[in-house]
């Protein structure tokens, strides 16, 4: 390498900017210390805290407590107050930090984060031969880290603005009708919505046991009844119950040919009904897509999304950054001559989609 060629001024800021990616990666350790410990949640709405009072809130050592609460004032979590040699979570880091039913909770998303670590021999694999690497082939946290990630801003988004994106549907939800989950993970999404329309009986498909397993776990604890049923599936042999909404949330760019689960879907479909379709929001080039959401949802698309649906045979390996155009195409191939973008969040797209004669 000719050393004159370097730019001395680039260099130290792309180290430096290395090294806070470095640094990120152990926040995000102790993101999830202080999660499962609960040293966010007693110190939410508490006001400024000395280290022995959040060790004795939290019921943890005080030494491992103070070099936690420096680590997260470091990293802009927490306030540290000179004077009174305190600390303090505001509000707003509150909601993201300590609130589990917040819309924007997020310390559970790291386990999916550690999975990869864990899982990375499988990944250098998958690159080396060009193989897959199946949803269930994972370490179990990330299949708790992913629901529990999308749980919240499901929670926040899909029954107070998404389903009312969708012409018609929220009516056809209020008076009663059947609906499927294609690819329900931990069922959060069908339970959310069979809790806010009663009237209507909600169908869970999911290919991973374990998966469903859950999923029939927190239906109970919902007290669904038999208005949720879950049941494994894949995405082109679940039941026909001529359902008036099939959605697909976050799932569809995973599968090996999701254009024969959205002809699938079309065979299942009830006459004038809808698909609801969400996706991870992504622009159609990737020069549009050079952000950090964006570069979240690359590495994991890399590791996980391509991975599976390689190992689903890989028809189409559309991958998490897919964008509206080849999402469009993918429809218009299965029939459906009515696509539509309905709304968006930074996060997601979603669409809805109908056969019109």
């Amino acid at each position: 390498m000719n050393s004159s060629a370097i730019n001395p001024a680039k260099l130290e800021a792309f180290v430096m900017r290395a090294v806070n990616d470095l640094s990120s990666s152990y926040g995000g350790v102790m993101v999830s210390i202080g999660s499962k410990l609960g040293l966010y949640q007693c110190m939410a709405g508490a006001g400024p805290l000395s280290a022995g009072e959040v060790a004795v809130r939290s019921g943890c050592a005080e030494r491992y407590v103070r070099e936690w609460l420096n680590s997260q004032a470091a990293g802009g979590y927490l306030e540290y107050h000179a004077l009174s040699d305190t600390y303090e979570l505001s509000p707003e880091h509150a909601l993201v930090l300590a609130d589990e039913n917040s819309p924007v909770f997020i310390p559970h998303a790291w386990n999916a984060a550690a999975s990869l670590w864990f899982d990375e021999e499988k990944t250098l694999a998958a690159f080396r031969t060009g193989k897959g690497v199946a949803w269930g082939e994972h370490d179990a946290r990330l299949h708790c880290g992913v629901a529990a990630f999308y749980r919240n801003g499901y929670r926040g988004s899909l029954v107070a603005q998404w389903l009312p994106a969708l012409d018609g549907v929220v009516e056809k939800l209020t008076a009663g009708i059947k609906v499927a989950d294609v690819g329900c993970g931990h069922g959060h999404s069908s339970i959310l919505m069979a809790q806010a329309f009663p009237a209507s009986c909600f169908y869970g498909f999911d290919a991973h046991p374990e998966s469903i397993n859950e999923a029939q776990k927190n239906s109970l604890a919902a007290n669904m009844g038999d208005r949720v049923i879950f049941d494994i599936a894949t995405a082109i042999n679940y039941p026909n119950h001529q359902y008036d909404l099939i959605c697909f949330f976050d799932c569809l760019h995973d599968m090996g040919d999701p254009v024969a689960a959205v002809q699938y879907a079309a065979q299942v479909l009830a006459p004038g009904g809808t698909v609801m379709l969400v996706e991870p929001f992504a622009q159609d080039r990737i020069e549009q897509n050079l952000s950090p959401i964006s570069r979240l949802y690359y590495a994991g698309s890399t590791t996980i999304c391509c991975a599976h649906a390689i190992a689903e045979g890989g028809k189409l390996v559309l991958g998490a950054q897919a964008g509206e155009a080849r999402l469009t195409e993918v429809f218009r191939k299965a029939g459906f001559n009515h696509f539509r973008r309905a709304a968006e969040t930074p996060f997601n797209l979603i669409f809805e989609a109908r056969i019109e004669k």
